[in-house]
């Protein structure tokens, strides 16, 4: 079986809820996690907008988290974790940073890793930094993406 990532607030490619947005509640949407790997000693969770190079010029980072627990099963909407990493993302906050797309209706994916080791980050970490610590210790991937209009 695979490492899975899914969510009860909408379906793989649909539309992701307002309240998930960075100019709305800016809360992260609840995910659920399944089938982590044995061998697995930590996930780490990428959210980006990748639709974002035309009018920002990257693909633009919108939650980076490591070092979660590989028994992690659930991250609750607006989840407020202490016992986890998360880096700084393209609004240069700390945590989640919803979806705000500037021009049109933008794809947003959430990509799930399971690692055969802990990450030693800084806070001040961004996603490119955690893709460069997690390489070759990828035992697992996953990946939901929801839309989001403009």
């Amino acid at each position: 079986m695979e490492l899975e990532l899914t969510s009860n607030a909408f379906d793989h490619g649909e539309r992701i809820p307002d309240r998930h947005g960075y100019e709305k509640d800016n809360v992260n949407p609840p995910l659920s996690i399944e089938n982590v790997p044995d061998g697995a000693e930590s996930l780490a969770l990428i959210v980006d907008d990748p639709d974002a190079v035309d009018p920002a010029g990257k693909v633009w980072d919108h939650w980076i988290v490591w070092n979660m627990s590989p028994d992690t099963t659930t991250i609750p909407e607006d989840w407020d974790p202490d016992d986890v990493a998360e880096g700084t993302n393209d609004f240069g906050e700390p945590g989640y940073g919803g979806p705000n797309p500037p021009d049109r209706e933008h794809t947003y994916r959430f990509r799930l890793y399971a690692l055969d080791t802990t990450l030693d980050l800084d806070s001040d970490a961004d996603a490119d930094d955690l893709e460069s610590a997690m390489d070759g210790h990828v035992i697992g991937e996953a990946r939901y993406e929801g839309t989001y209009p403009a």
